[in-house]
Formats: structure tokens, sequence, C-alpha cells
């Protein structure tokens, strides 16, 4: 058995002197501590600060009087006792990206348990009569307040922590695939420090004495296990091993890649089964969606009107040809329609197209970072994210959907095969999971997995997520 150090593909130094392990089983090493501790802090302060702002708001002065009564007082270590009920401090320790809007449905139980609380015990409390209007705006002002309160702690503790320290270990093309994720990531304040693909993942390939004393030298804080589909049983072994020198662990797990998270751990017994969601929507679950987009559709229409107008008048005397580029795109279950855009680019770009070939960057589809087709308004307008916005006719005719899979060319479809075309079962949409990454040139490969995945793992709360994270990201902040 070789040794564990002969087989470390990569090890970044620490950026202080070597750490020294705490002694006992499951004693967590002082770095991993102190960055858990400092997002625990930074969220329950969070927490304390936007109770006591909608208690002053909403009882002080809509409801008791001038003043907050010193009953009041009783919200504050309500809201942080709840929000420990609720699994809102340890959710942070065991992920890589901390987001705020992935616990937004329990910041929604949250404000309505407090603010519940507070209504039945106005009278032992002495908060005065709050009348209906008082008790729906402190309900509203907490569940808005614990948002922003949360986003604003978790962007203060990424900037004010180091870089969660990594290290990568299992199937070797898994693992670089990790490490481009965490590397690229505005959102994952990580870095992979070290990579160990040369053995098997497996307790007795990977001695735990060595491990943990290449985790206390090199400050370690987070092992993401990539198993092959052979290891089975180690994995288990392994993230044994891993939870008992105190790191935190995240497993790359092959079942999801086909179910995504929709899955319902089930009891029978005390033998745990795993109940997977049919694939397809419902007959009321389409209903849902579909009364979302011609809302959403309708009212940004409504709303964008005017600018619509502005920039269809900037794009006529921009350059020569028409205002709207409409293109053929492969719909739902094969069917073509055709998409509107606002044109960016000169009229002939179709015909320029097969010189520029050798200058795509991306891997099955065609793109260009500075694509010289591209006119000076239609530059403005794509730096925007505005040029897509004709799209919204599409929703309201049915053609696409507000979020969806990515419509594709009939060239670009043509290469998608097998289980991947099962992705066309849903309408396409104006954003999806696929656009929420931003810039990155995602592979064609890759992007048809994400689509599948949405289609199989479909809920009205993933579409609003996704919805909230692209205006984030048109908006410049990807955070959330």
């Amino acid at each position: 058995m070789p040794p564990l150090t002969g087989v470390v593909d990569e090890l970044a130094p620490p950026d202080r002197a070597p750490a020294t392990p705490e002694a006992g089983e499951g004693a967590r090493p002082a770095r991993t501590l102190n960055l858990d501790h400092r997002y625990r802090r930074a969220l329950a302060l969070a927490d304390v600060l936007a109770c006591a702002f909608a208690v002053t708001l909403c009882i002080g002065l809509l409801g008791a009087g001038d003043q907050v009564s010193a009953g009041a007082l009783v919200s504050l270590p309500l809201v942080v006792v709840i929000s420990k009920l609720l699994g809102l401090y340890d959710r942070d320790e065991l992920v890589l990206r901390k987001s705020t809007l992935e616990e937004a449905p329990r910041l929604f139980q949250l404000a309505t348990l407090c603010t519940l609380v507070l209504w039945i015990a106005e009278s032992p409390l002495k908060l005065g009569e709050l009348g209906g209007d008082q008790v729906l705006a402190l309900w509203i002002v907490l569940l808005l307040s614990l948002v922003g309160a949360r986003v604003a702690a978790r962007g203060l503790a990424r900037r004010s922590t180091p870089a969660e320290r990594c290290l990568l270990l299992g199937d070797p093309e898994a693992c670089e695939r990790a490490r481009r994720k965490i590397d690229g990531s505005a959102t994952v304040n990580a870095e992979v420090v070290a990579q160990i693909t040369s053995v098997r993942i497996g307790e007795t390939e990977v001695p735990l004495e060595m491990l943990a004393q290449l985790a206390a030298d090199h400050e370690i804080q987070r092992v993401v296990i990539a198993p092959r589909s052979t290891d089975h049983g180690d994995v288990l072994n392994l993230v044994r091993a891993v939870k008992s020198i105190g790191l935190n662990v995240s497993v790359l797990p092959r079942l999801l890649e086909i179910v995504g998270s929709s899955v319902v751990v089930d009891d029978i017994e005390g033998l745990r089964v795993l109940g997977v969601a049919r694939f397809g929507l419902t007959r009321s679950s389409r209903l849902v969606k579909r009364s979302l987009d011609v809302g959403g559709s309708s009212v940004g229409l409504l709303l964008l009107a005017p600018l619509l107008v502005v920039i269809a008048v900037a794009v006529k005397i921009g350059s020569r040809g028409p205002v709207l580029f409409r293109q053929p795109r492969i719909g739902r279950d094969g069917q073509t329609f055709s998409v509107y855009k606002f044109r960016t680019m000169v009229v002939e770009a179709e015909d320029l197209k097969e010189a520029l070939l050798s200058q795509n960057e991306a891997e099955g589809l065609f793109k260009i970072a500075d694509d010289p087709r591209i006119n000076r308004v239609g530059r403005v307008l794509r730096r925007a994210s505005v040029d897509e916005l004709p799209q919204l006719f599409n929703v309201l005719k049915g053609e696409m959907s507000l979020v969806g899979p990515r419509p594709l060319v009939r060239e670009d479809d043509s290469q998608i095969e097998g289980w991947d075309r099962h992705r066309l079962h849903l309408t396409p949409g104006m954003t999806g999971p696929w656009q929420i990454l931003g810039p990155a040139r995602l592979p064609l490969n890759e992007m048809v997995k994400l689509d599948y995945l949405y289609v199989a793992t479909w809920s009205l709360w993933g579409d609003i997520k996704i919805l909230v994270r692209t205006f984030a990201f048109v908006l410049g902040r990807q955070g959330l």
C-alpha cells in the first residue's frame, strides 16, 4: 500500500503555521470551528437585528404606542430559538455554497411562527391591542428583514473569512470537474488545496491516521468525495472516517445525476428507502406553471412597454434592418417555433457564421465573447441582458415559458441523443438553470443534463428561485 503523501496530486501550502489536531474522536480542527462559528454568530445577530427592527416598527410605531414595551424583548431570544429548531444555523457548515435563497421557505416559517406567538401573547406581554393590520405588517416586515439581514450577514462573513480549504478525493474526472466548478464560482468561498485520485476510495486504501495528519498539517477543512460507480460501501466507511476527525464532508452522489434532489426518505421498520418522483409534470403542475407564465409575461410586458419602445427605436436608428430578429428554435416535444429577440447583430450575421467557426469558445454550441457581428447598440443590449425581452411575447403565446430548458437551434439540437432528449418534455424557457451560471461557457453535454434534471425535479419554488437569481445576476448581485 503506497503512502498517502505519495499519491497526493497537488497540495497548496497553508496560509499560516500547521495546526495541531485536537484530541479525541470527532474533535474539530480550530480553523474549521472558527469558520462555522463565525457564520453562526453572524446569522444569529442578523436574526436578532431583523426581529428588533420589525418589532420596533410594527409594534412600537403602529401598535402599542410611541415605544416598545419590555415584554416585546422576548421576541429576540424567541427568533433565535425557533431558528435553531428549524435548522437555520446548521446548514452552512454542510454546504459549500451558502445561499439565503435556499432557506427562504424556512424563513417564511420562522416569520410566521414568531408573529403568531407575539399575537397570541400580546396580553401577557402587554404589547397593546394588535389589530389585523399590525400583525400583517409585522409578518411581512419580519420576513423581508430576515432575508435581507441574512444576505448581508453572509456577505460580510464571506468577505471576512479565509477561503475554506478543500481536499478532493476519488474519481479523477469527477474531481477535476469539481475543481473547475469551485475555482470558477463567484459565490463559493472555497479553494481546492489537494487532490487524491490515484487510489480507490476506502478506509484501507486511505489510512485514517495519515489523512488526519494531512488535514492537520495543511489545515484542510472539507473533504469532497467523488466516488466511482464501483466504490459502493467503501464510500460509507470513508465518510465515517472523515467525520471522525472533525472535517466537513461533501459527496458527489452519482444517483443525483439522474434523479436530482426529488427524493423522499422513507423508513420501513428501520430500512431506509429513497422514493423518487416520476418524470414529468402532473396536469395540475402544468396548469400552475402556465398560470405563472401568463401572469408574469403579461405584467412584464405592461411594465416594460416604455423600455421596449425605447430599445426598438435605438435598434432601428443604430443600424439598417428589422428591429426584431426571428430564428427557428426547437420547442416542446420537438416542435419548431420562431423565437423573438431585439436584433443585436448585422443583417448578414448568419451568412458570416461559417467564417467564424474557428473562433468558437463553447463546446457543442457556437459562442464568441467578442463576436465581430454584434453592432454598437447590440453590445449595450447584451451587456444589460435586455436583448431577449421580446421573448415575453413567445411566453404569452405559449411557445416558451419564463423558466425552462434552453431553446436550441436545430443544428445544436441534433447533437442531443438518448435520455437527454427528454429535456424537451417541458416548454423551453427565457431563463433556466444554465442562465444563472452567468457568463460561463457550459459544454452542450453539461447544459442538457442540467435541463434534464430541471424537468425531473420541477417545482414552483424552483422556478421562483431561478427567476430571483436571474434578476440578481442581471443586477450584478450573484450571492443570493
